[in-house]
């Protein structure tokens, strides 16, 4: 019988892309794990991959379509001895054959098994608030399998907090038991449709009417303004933010980066390979200091406290229409270098939208640093599932008083944004303390 092939779910908040690319076209034979097309989505374009072997029969989404809604059928795909010109004059339905999704990479901190025949795509860790689950077009309700059901109440979870991974987004056992650590939970619940809103509290119509008509253009926002503008008013909303600022002598650091880059190793092209930045110190520095005040390094759920082993440090990187967060994993473990290094292919790639999700959602902390426009201070708005994020102005000189004595000094500020839910005053203040340490102090980072 005809495969449908869907739309897939390239993450767990996503609820439509745009076909941007067919590399597939009618009377095309494939293999499971041919690359089919190319799908664009808020964040990034990621590859499909077909997860049956055929032959393409038809083609219903021409390339260049938008906002083309998750789980619509896409393409029809003839299985191996039928007949091609029948499977494409078929209507597609989802009684005729089990639906099947295109096929892309899942995210190295979630992990599943394959999928079962019939299944759609696993979604990778979530790091924003998802739709509730849906199927066969009914919204709100949650699909679970008996088994999973029967795990999630042993285990105290509550199933509809749950991300599916099983048929049309349906929880399944294995999805429970990744649930348990704290892997693909969903975030609270946006406002629901239809349902009172704070912001805006003016509508389209009355913003323009304060304005001469002809004196302004309007911009449509494209899906990443839109989805960076409900998580953080979610964020803002949800996350009882509050703020620790603290002053940093970066004497130290300046010099070692100095005496790092000067004896950095040249390529064939007498080239440095690396060149450490003051920022890769700061992501060093967080990621030992939520080593050391482990109780920080923590994600906030309604059932309990995730408490992670190791420190995953996002990193705000300016693109075109927003900005994205690519992840340094492991931070902790890793050299000045190799965090230099792994920063600026994160940060090329993402300016191209060429990140996958599993590079950019999760972790467990944040650093958004705009020291580089001569910015001194400001807050940040945490990132869900994170409980803190970190913001960094520029270095500068200015005058400190030592042992009664006016001296010079390259300093920093700081200001770490904390989720109160999860971390309490003096808690933060023991997080930024030892980030100050380190950060004055680069050596103790290699201890």
């Amino acid at each position: 019988m005809p495969i449908n092939i869907l739309m897939p779910a390239l993450s767990p908040t996503m609820e439509k892309g745009n076909l941007a690319k067919w590399l597939k076209k009618e009377g095309d034979k494939v293999k499971s794990g041919d690359i089919i097309a190319e799908i664009e989505t808020d964040k990034a374009t990621m590859e499909v991959e077909a997860i049956d072997e055929g032959t393409i029969a038809r083609i219903l989404v021409p390339e260049g379509t938008q906002d083309v809604p998750v789980n619509d059928v896409i393409a029809v795909l003839a299985g191996e001895g039928e007949d091609v010109k029948a499977a494409g004059a078929a209507k597609p339905s989802a009684s005729a054959a089990p639906p099947k999704a295109a096929e892309a990479p899942a995210a190295a901190s979630a992990p599943a098994p394959a999928a079962p025949k019939a299944a759609p795509v696993p979604a990778a860790a979530p790091q924003a608030a998802a739709p509730a689950a849906q199927s066969n077009g009914h919204a709100g309700r949650v699909f679970s399998s008996p088994l999973a059901r029967r795990l999630a109440k042993e285990a105290g979870v509550d199933v509809a907090m749950v991300t599916g991974t099983g048929p049309h987004g349906r929880v399944v056992a294995r999805d429970v038991e990744q649930a348990k650590s704290g892997i693909g939970l969903k975030a609270p619940a946006a406002t629901p449709s239809g349902a009172p809103s704070t912001a805006p509290t003016m509508s389209d119509k009355q913003i323009l009417a304060l304005f001469e008509p002809g004196s302004y253009e309007v911009v449509p926002h494209d899906g990443m303004r839109r989805t960076i503008a409900q998580r953080l008013t979610a964020s803002i909303q949800n996350v009882p933010h509050f703020y620790l600022t603290i002053d940093c002598d970066i004497g130290k650091l300046l010099a070692a980066r100095e005496e790092i880059n000067t004896a950095a190793p040249k390529d064939k092209e007498k080239k440095p390979l690396y060149k450490i930045s003051v920022n890769d110190f700061v992501i060093k520095a967080m990621a030992v200091a939520l080593q050391k005040i482990p109780n920080c390094n923590v994600s906030w759920t309604e059932s309990g406290m995730v408490k992670h082993h190791h420190s995953d440090v996002g990193v705000a990187v300016a693109m075109p229409g927003g900005l994205i967060t690519p992840i340094i994993r492991k931070a902790e473990t890793k050299t000045l270098s190799t965090i230099s290094n792994e920063m600026k292919d994160f940060a090329t790639r993402a300016r191209s939208r060429k990140l996958k999700p599993e590079e950019y959602q999760g972790g467990t902390t944040a650093v958004s640093n705009l020291g580089m426009f001569g910015i001194s201070h400001f807050t940040a708005v945490i990132n869900p599932p994170h409980a803190t994020i970190l913001a960094v102005g520029t270095s500068e000189e200015r005058p400190v008083v030592r042992g009664g004595k006016i001296e010079i000094a390259n300093m920093m500020s700081v200001t770490l944004s904390c989720d109160h839910r999860a971390i309490d005053g003096a808690l933060g203040a023991e997080l930024i303390g030892a980030f100050k340490q380190l950060i004055e102090n680069p050596v103790m980072m290699m201890v």
